[in-house]
């Protein structure tokens, strides 16, 4: 691997992931290692032009939070409280004893708590202002995700959300690597949190022609750099990952997973919904990230890609990726599996990206049987692959033109 030079690294010591392919990291990685997808048929969406996603499973809020408290929050908040502790817990950090001012939390979301929007409009409508519950601000505003993280885990220095639509959570691991660079923070819980599996949000995605249409057979709906793709199916999950710097985690002994060495971003300035054609955007973003890290592309072994499984996107990501890096390194969209979890899509990426480093496995993308015609990169696919992965990188793209990519290492 390519000397990094002076670039900035900050350790990974902690992971927590709260997704449609489970609760807790394991769960995670042996589902999507297996390649199957966990879109199913939404009975609370009979109505709705798109009746399947993937949602978490088996998520049971009042016995992982306690049932005031978890009455008090909308789901988003509910998945990113989760997965900070799961990832504290698996730093080896206890919050009851950390200094709280030097501890950040920087998570991404974009649609805050839609759910409870509906709801208290509903409400409204049906029986007049006196019906909307006191708590619909405090559950419905983005900022809650960062806000009720800190306030669980005591978390006292700066917090906040990063609001990048599907890039959300890369911009926020790249926004914390910052804290920690400038000696703001010694440890920051960084990631992404997503929640609006709603009537109305899945309607405009689905009017938008964002949503793949295969309600016959849900499960092979999502079918990232496939010829045969239509769309993406929605999701919802959690990703948070505890950051520090090397250093500071050597000092304290702690796992070191993988290391963020880089970090770009970038906007297309093209149009509200649609990638530039060109990927553009993305491309500066990518290579912005690269130059961070101090590495070459030739140095990237693995793409966790975003991968959408949209046609737009996947064919402007796929040869983007072979414009700059080749076909050298291994892709995968774990989208595939997961569904597109939107804000929280950028976290959970890097956090199996990360995974990848640490185990020398790349995941496959699940229902790819034809590779697009236009694509020519290296697609994991039909089964999981074991190979070194010293340098990976995760992409994202968002709604708004953002672009953001991270540069994952082995040390």
């Amino acid at each position: 691997m390519a000397q990094t030079g002076g670039s900035f690294g900050v350790a990974i010591t902690g992971l927590g992931l709260v997704t449609p392919a489970g609760i807790g990291v394991q769960q995670n990685w042996d589902r999507i290692q297996t390649g199957i997808s966990c879109a199913t048929t939404d009975e609370s969406l009979t109505d709705s032009p798109v009746g399947f996603n993937c949602r978490v499973p088996g998520f049971d809020a009042d016995a992982l939070l306690g049932g005031f408290s978890a009455w008090q929050m909308e789901r988003f908040v509910q998945l990113a409280i989760v997965a900070a502790r799961q990832s504290a817990a698996d730093a080896g950090l206890d919050p009851s004893t950390w200094d709280g001012a030097r501890v950040g939390i920087v998570l991404g979301n974009s649609l805050g708590g839609a759910q409870t929007f509906e709801r208290q409009h509903s409400a409204l409508l049906e029986r007049g202002p006196r019906a909307v519950s006191p708590l619909t601000i405090p559950m419905y505003m983005v900022n809650m995700a960062a806000g009720y993280v800190a306030i669980d885990l005591g978390a006292k220095g700066p917090s906040l959300v990063t609001a990048t639509a599907c890039a959300s959570g890369s911009t926020a691991i790249g926004t914390a690597r910052d804290l920690l660079r400038s000696g703001a923070c010694d440890v920051v819980l960084a990631g992404g949190t997503e929640s609006a599996l709603t009537p109305t949000t899945l309607s405009g995605l689905a009017r938008m022609g964002a949503l793949s249409k295969r309600s016959d057979d849900p499960a092979s709906a999502c079918r990232p750099f496939d010829a045969d793709r239509d769309g993406f199916v929605a999701g919802e999950g959690a990703g948070v990952l505890v950051l520090e710097r090397i250093e500071d985690a050597r000092a304290r002994g702690a796992r070191i997973r993988a290391v963020v060495r880089g970090f770009g971003a970038a906007t297309d300035a093209h149009h509200a919904t649609a990638p530039e054609p060109g990927g553009r955007g993305i491309e500066q973003a990518l290579r912005t990230a690269l130059a961070d890290a101090g590495l070459g592309p030739g140095d990237v072994d693995h793409v966790n890609a975003h991968g959408t499984s949209t046609p737009m996107n996947d064919v402007t990501e796929g040869r983007m990726l072979r414009r700059v890096l080749g076909d050298r390194a291994a892709v995968t969209s774990t989208k595939g599996v997961t569904g597109h979890t939107l804000a929280a899509a950028g976290a959970i990426e890097a956090a199996y990206a990360a995974l990848a480093v640490e185990h020398g496995t790349v995941p496959p993308t699940a229902n790819l049987t034809r590779l697009d015609p236009e694509l020519d990169i290296d697609v994991v696919a039909g089964a999981a692959r074991t190979t070194t992965v010293d340098v990976a990188v995760s992409t994202s793209l968002g709604f708004g033109g953002h672009n953001a990519a991270l540069v994952l290492t082995a040390h």
